[in-house]
């Protein structure tokens, strides 16, 4: 009886791992059934999306947290790993800083801070 058990244990450990081992296929299906969908974004994945998604926000968590950066007034965007810095600064220190701290941050492949503006009266925005 005991090895009767033992063998129904074994059984149901199995059919457990099996069903678990199929969950990533059917992941990787469904993934590959959302990319064959019409979307605006069909080149890009969804794990870039998040990937875009967590630089941004790990960039404005930085800002937050340095001193010499106005995080209130400069905005995020991230696609394809390449970062756009919107806004004003009251310097080009800051402005620098803002580029320097972006680039640091794991992922970002580039810094685009054209739309980062200095303001002409020099005082903190």
């Amino acid at each position: 009886m005991r090895n009767h058990t033992a063998f129904h244990r074994t059984l149901l450990a199995a059919g457990f791992v099996a069903a678990l081992a199929a969950v990533p296929f059917a992941q990787a299906g469904a993934q590959d059934a959302y990319a064959g969908s019409d979307s605006s974004q069909a080149n890009q994945t969804v794990p870039g999306k998040v990937d875009d998604a967590w630089i941004t926000t790990k960039v404005k968590s930085e800002f937050a947290t340095t001193k010499e950066i106005p995080a209130t007034n400069i905005s995020v965007d991230t696609s394809d790993g390449r970062v756009r810095l919107t806004g004003t600064v009251a310097n080009d220190m800051q402005k620098n800083r803002a580029i320097e701290v972006a680039h640091r941050v794991k992922g970002v492949k580039s810094v685009d801070a054209t739309g980062l503006t200095v303001t002409a009266s020099g005082e903190s925005p």
